[in-house]
């Protein structure tokens, strides 16, 4: 609906996976996982509503199908947000939008892995007007930290970054998120 996609579409192309752009219900039909690329939160939310997608994405998370979703994609899989938002609270963490500052602000840094799934080599991490994991509850599993702080994290089918790993030449985030489809 609006992010940038076609960076994740490419690097899906690069692995060898088919995918598809959705944005309406319908468009989720036959697919195994879905990507929510960074943007504009309060944007995708506004697209969201005159097509109903919500209800939509509700029942595909229900199925167990998963989801990822960087920088505007992790907000709105967040069970809550600060400053308050509307959220699909799909993954138990808080998140504070625009914490990295402002556009300005953006960065690129090195994180760190937390699990060998993704290998001990640090990760190159894309920020831009990114939001900060301000708290992960029980159950979200943290995958990857930067500056001491979590920004990459998974609960169940849900995958979130704070960052954007489709801005690098790193796949292995993406690598991961398909593991996920292969063994889900």
């Amino acid at each position: 609906m609006q992010g940038d996609f076609a960076a994740h579409k490419k690097i899906l192309g690069e692995l060898g996976v088919e995918s598809k752009l959705v944005k309406k219900p319908a468009d989720l039909a036959g697919v195994e996982g879905l990507i929510i690329p960074g943007g504009e939160s309060t944007t995708l939310l506004k697209l969201m509503a005159p097509v109903a997608m919500r209800p939509a994405l509700e029942q595909f998370h229900a199925q167990g199908r998963p989801i990822f979703g960087t920088c505007a994609g992790l907000i709105l899989l967040a069970q809550e947000t600060l400053p308050r938002q509307e959220s699909l609270g799909f993954i138990d963490i808080v998140v504070r939008r625009n914490a990295y500052g402002r556009q300005i602000d953006s960065f690129v840094a090195l994180g760190t892995p937390l699990t060998d799934d993704l290998s001990a080599e640090p990760l190159e991490m894309v920020f831009i007007r990114a939001p900060k994991i301000a708290q992960i509850n029980s159950g979200v599993t943290p995958l990857a930290e930067c500056r001491g702080k979590v920004v990459l994290a998974r609960q169940g089918s849900v995958l979130v970054s704070s960052f954007h790993p489709e801005l690098t030449q790193d796949r292995r985030v993406h690598q991961y998120f398909l593991q996920m489809l292969a063994a889900g």
